[in-house]
């Protein structure tokens, strides 16, 4: 088959007619999805269905130049993915140049095209678009506009805005072939010691239902179609309620446990994004524990995919596993089991075999497609149940416009992805999203030029608007940034477990009676970023302002002190008085822990 497409007289962009002179019915994009899906269907070997059910990583080379060294997570060559392993499902990680990105996806898609069938690639992606200092996330920033956290999109609390947001974000994954966001995360932060928390849009399910509706709305549009990027909703039934707040991508965070009752609670921003028509659906990897369901990891449990999401939600879409549940890998050098909780002493094969028998679609972070051969040619797993998957996945390709104009344009990227208007908007988000929590003596906005003492903000950017001094006791005010405490994860791989910032929320000594010293000796305003629910009741008792933000950067911080921007946002969740009142609430239950410092919804005008 030739490897071009061209734009015909009637407006169709069709690939070149095969080597027999004819074009294939699947290519014709004027016939209706189901029948070019059945078609196609009819013409894939076994190898190639199950190629189609595997969802990896791949990694690209600064230039744009396909990857062939394998990436840090040790997958193979990019053309064997392609040419040997028939893979057309890839996340991408790592980020070049907008341009750079762009070529590297035609180069992909044009070497997908070289197939006997020439299924396009759908290339996915992590969120992007946070401001962080979290390296887990920002290193996939790159050129792309820089947004709050969702908890930041949460404060604010504006589905309009929430919309607007991901329509750029759209914009700007469509520029470079990003076709499926693996997010939103609908998670609710019930359980305040959970390092996940950042991705979420805090612990209120109907603030978390209207916002990610939104959300999908904007990526999606009003239904799948050529403009839209798909949004494979995350993490079914409810990451959150995790025991101690650990959580389960180790197997020390396994268990998810729901001590007060509140699993249908979890639910609830699942069925606002359904109704939005999100398009796909990702299990997380934790066990629930206490429940009349079984004890095995989501991805795993027909009672909770056949059952409660496909019969009882009525979701027909793609359902795909997190990643990693299969195999142990290595990760940057150091171990990392495969996430099979419940079943761990199974094998390979048998791990795949449950998770179609849940009902699952496609399995993420993998790349063993001959597994999945060899249970069918073996008559353990039937080639028309692959046929189920295979069809929702085809047509999801079908429905984005793949088959039929499957490259980008790599000039246009570079002016879409970072453009001047999505970036102030990002900047203006940033800004609204801070939560004015304390300011008794009405100190905001600052006036003329104070002496400032700082720390933790670029003193070149506050000499536009104070004078900066060294000594606090120098200082009319002093400004420090604060992050959310977290401490080391209990074991395992220890950078890869190092990302994930969890554990207890107060700040230890001896930073706690360092920072309460300089609040003593000057008046100081207090900007905290709540990765997490912090616990800073001596630090909010003794400052002078106390300021939240969600992901902004230092030029945000100073328009919102100096008064040339207003915070809008209130607190989507709680912030606890003590960690004992965090040991004492219930994982699964919103905003319940003793005599908050700060209630849900807090704010100052």
């Amino acid at each position: 088959m030739s490897v071009t497409s061209h734009t015909t007289a009637d407006g169709f962009t069709w690939r070149d007619l095969n080597q027999n002179g004819r074009l294939d019915p699947y290519e014709d994009p004027r016939r209706p999805i189901d029948e070019r899906i059945s078609d196609l269907l009819a013409q894939m070997t076994l190898e190639e269905k199950a190629g189609l059910m595997f969802h990896t990583m791949i990694g690209m080379n600064p230039d744009g130049s396909l990857s062939e060294d394998g990436g840090p997570f040790g997958g193979a060559p990019t053309s064997v993915m392609v040419r040997e392993q028939h893979l057309t499902h890839f996340n991408v990680l790592f980020a070049a140049p907008p341009r750079q990105m762009a070529e590297w996806h035609n180069r992909l898609q044009q070497l997908a095209q070289q197939t006997r069938l020439g299924i396009p690639v759908t290339v996915s992606s992590d969120p992007r678009h946070a401001f962080t200092t979290n390296p887990a996330v920002s290193f996939m920033a790159g050129a792309f506009s820089q947004w709050p956290e969702p908890l930041g999109l949460a404060a604010i609390d504006d589905p309009a805005l929430v919309e607007a947001f991901a329509d750029i974000a759209r914009r700007e994954y469509l520029a470079v072939g990003i076709r499926v966001a693996l997010h939103p995360q609908v998670d609710l932060a019930t359980e305040p010691r959970w390092s996940r928390i950042n991705g979420t849009f805090g612990e209120d399910a109907e603030r978390t239902g209207r916002l990610a509706a939104a959300y999908v709305r904007g990526f999606q549009g009003a239904a799948l179609g050529p403009h839209s990027v798909a949004c494979m909703v995350k993490h079914f039934p409810g990451g959150g309620p995790q025991l101690d707040g650990h959580d389960p991508h180790f197997a020390w965070g396994r268990e998810q446990v729901y001590p007060g009752g509140q699993f249908e609670y979890h639910l609830r921003p699942f069925a606002a994004v359904l109704a939005a028509g999100a398009a796909q659906i990702m299990p997380y990897y934790g066990m629930p524990v206490g429940l009349d369901y079984p004890e095995l990891g989501f991805s795993f449990n027909r009672p909770v995919i056949t059952g409660l999401l496909r019969e009882r939600l009525g979701f027909d879409g793609v359902v795909c596993t997190d990643w990693g549940l299969l195999t142990d890998r290595e990760i940057m050098g150091e171990p990392m089991p495969a996430a099979s909780w419940g079943v761990e002493q199974l094998s390979r094969p048998e791990k795949i075999a449950l998770i179609l028998d849940a009902g699952v679609d496609q399995f993420g972070g993998e790349a063993c497609p001959e597994e999945l051969v060899a249970l069918v040619r073996s008559g353990r797993v039937a080639e028309a149940r692959l046929d189920v998957s295979v069809r929702r996945l085809l047509r999801d390709k079908f429905r984005l416009g793949l088959f039929d104009a499957p490259l980008v344009d790599p000039v246009a990227a570079e002016s879409i992805v970072g453009a001047a208007e999505f970036r102030a908007a990002g900047a203006a988000a940033q800004r609204a999203a801070f939560v004015l929590l304390k300011d008794d003596d009405r100190r905001l906005p600052l006036r003329a030029r104070p002496r400032l003492y700082l720390e933790g903000v670029d003193p070149a950017l506050a000499q536009r608007d104070a004078e900066i001094v060294t000594d606090p006791d120098e200082a009319d005010l002093a400004l420090i940034r604060l992050q959310t405490p977290h401490q080391p994860a209990p074991g395992g791989p220890a950078f890869f477990a190092s990302l994930f910032r969890g554990g207890d929320l107060d700040v230890k000594e001896p930073e706690r009676a360092r920072i309460l010293a300089l609040l003593a000796r000057c008046p100081t305003i207090v900007d905290i970023a709540l990765e997490r629910p912090a616990v800073i009741p001596e630090i909010a008792s003794a400052c002078a302002v106390l300021l939240a933000n969600f992901g902004a950067s230092d030029a945000a911080l100073l328009d919102v002190v100096f008064g040339r921007a207003v915070p809008r946002g209130t607190l989507p969740f709680e912030l606890p008085s003590s960690m004992a009142a965090v040991r004492r609430q219930q994982s699964d239950v919103p905003y319940d822990s003793a005599e908050p410092l700060f209630p849900y919804g807090a704010g100052l005008r």
